[in-house]
């Protein structure tokens, strides 16, 4: 029996990235390219937030997508300069410059890289699905609020051009899905405002784009124990929410295209990501929910549509900066618009979810919304949501304890049988369900259908034993499985809060 093996060209097909199909490259350019005109306004606002000359935002943008595009662990993720990051390194260049800014980038990173080796992305498995659903719906809304500035107070024909915008993206995918409708409503409004010589704010009232390439150098700073001092706890907090909003973000995706990523190669792409941004005078980042949302609604699913959005990006600024100064903001303005209502989960606030839903899971998820609206720190709402969502279970699960009790015929002996979670939210409740005065000489607590969890549980075990002891009676305790039995058998005895 004879086997022909695979030729070459064959082996080689099988290695092909998914990116060289024709469909596949038109469809992640094109997601690429339209993610890089809509990075431009949002990397200049973010330079004014951090305090730094436009460039350093875009230069930002442009570094952190292409090295995240090799180096991170969510195909098709957008990373740029962040608000979240700007509000949190602003200080920085306010009390200390530039260069202490750049500094603080590249520690940053390096903490990045230490907590990804340490295993923080297993943290996420901690997030709720409420706590999810409130950060999209937050995600919503700041998306939606961030772009009525460029509505308010402006010249007339800026309501027109965003109408018209707004129709194209909304009608135009019904024509054809081959191009992308934000880059036609782009290029079609773009040319109207140009050729009929309109006066409506563009993209280049942002800011001054950069007309060379960024050079690689060290932060001037100090090289001291000083230096590391102020920038370090910057740097800390910097890590930190940069992560938490891209595994946040990795995880929306995840489940928008039904696929996994890998939570630990993400977060030290993004410490490699901000130290090479750092080097290159950038202000540093993190994911982009936004731009992401843009970049997979538009199809993208591979690395090669990231790559793209930092490469289209930097020569967008740097060989088509005339033109692109020319954009108007209301065409991106409906681009974001149209993504921010996309964004938003209406099926999580339709009566009938809301109904069905049990209290604490829409309180969860109102809280997170509120705390981040509230803050304008999608962080912040996800950590408070989180501690929500505990508190919610705890409660629930504090009450699902039971305890029974049957006295045996000749009345020598009574049996407790105990069901349920025991930690400290039911404990304390526990030692209220025994009848200490009326029962006989012999009890048993039977823990069969329980288990123990933590210390206090032990204590209230201790608490049940002494009460009936105070009375000369005797208590048995049975049915501990393995884990149960190894805790209550360390720790029996030596709680003082226990007697």
């Amino acid at each position: 029996m004879s086997s022909s093996a695979p030729s070459p060209a064959a082996r080689l097909r099988g290695f092909r990235p998914p990116w060289l199909s024709p469909k596949v490259l038109r469809t992640e350019a094109l997601a690429g390219l339209v993610v890089g005109l809509a990075l431009i306004p949002e990397a200049i606002s973010f330079s004014v937030i951090a305090g730094v000359d436009p460039k350093v935002g875009l230069f930002a943008a442009c570094t952190m997508a292409m090295v995240i595009a090799f180096a991170g662990g969510r195909p098709a993720m957008i990373s740029a300069s962040t608000g979240a990051v700007a509000l949190v390194v602003a200080p920085v260049t306010r009390e200390h410059g530039l260069g202490h800014l750049i500094a603080t980038v590249i520690l940053a990173g390096v903490f990045q890289i230490a907590l990804g080796t340490l295993g923080v992305a297993k943290l996420m498995r901690f997030v709720p699905r409420s706590v999810m659903v409130g950060f999209v719906n937050a995600l919503g809304i700041l998306l939606f609020t961030a772009q009525i500035p460029n509505l308010y107070d402006v010249p007339w024909p800026v309501y027109p051009l965003f109408a018209a915008g707004l129709l194209l993206l909304v009608f135009f995918p019904r024509l054809t899905r081959a191009v992308p409708a934000p880059l036609v409503s782009i290029v079609i409004l773009t040319v109207i405002t140009v050729a009929a010589g309109i006066a409506v704010p563009t993209v280049g009232d942002k800011g001054t784009l950069p007309s060379s390439l960024p050079v690689p150098g060290l932060p001037d700073v100090p090289f001291d124990l000083h230096t590391l001092t102020v920038i370090a706890p910057y740097a800390l907090a910097m890590a930190v929410v940069g992560l938490m909003e891209s595994l946040m973000t990795a995880k929306l995706v995840d489940e928008m295209t039904d696929t996994r990523s890998d939570k630990t190669r993400e977060c030290v792409g993004q410490g490699i990501a901000n130290i090479v941004t750092g080097f290159f005078g950038g202000m540093g980042g993190c994911a982009m929910i936004g731009q992401t949302m843009i970049n997979v609604k538009n199809g993208a699913r591979t690395r090669l549509s990231t790559f793209l959005a930092g490469f289209f990006l930097l020569v967008l600024c740097i060989a088509l900066g005339p033109v692109v100064s020319r954009i108007p903001m209301a065409a991106l303005v409906a681009v974001m618009i149209v993504v921010s209502v996309g964004t938003f989960d209406w099926h999580s606030v339709r009566p009938a979810t809301l109904r069905r839903l049990p209290p604490g899971e829409t309180a969860v998820m109102v809280i997170t919304v509120a705390v981040v609206l509230a803050t304008d720190n999608l962080s912040i709402g996800v950590v408070v949501g989180t501690l929500a969502a505990m508190v919610v279970f705890a409660r629930r699960v504090a009450h699902l304890v039971d305890v029974t009790a049957v006295t045996d015929p000749d009345g020598t002996q009574v049996v407790y049988s105990v069901t349920g979670e025991l930690f400290f939210a039911s404990s304390n409740e526990l030692v209220t369900r025994f009848d200490y005065a009326g029962d006989p000489d012999k009890v048993v607590v039977d823990l069969t259908g329980a288990h123990v969890w933590d210390a206090s549980s032990v204590a209230a075990l201790d608490a049940v034993e002494a009460r009936y002891a105070r009375r000369g009676k005797t208590v048995e305790i049975v049915g501990l499985n393995n884990n149960s039995a190894k805790m209550h058998q360390s720790l029996s005895g030596e709680l003082a809060g226990g007697h």
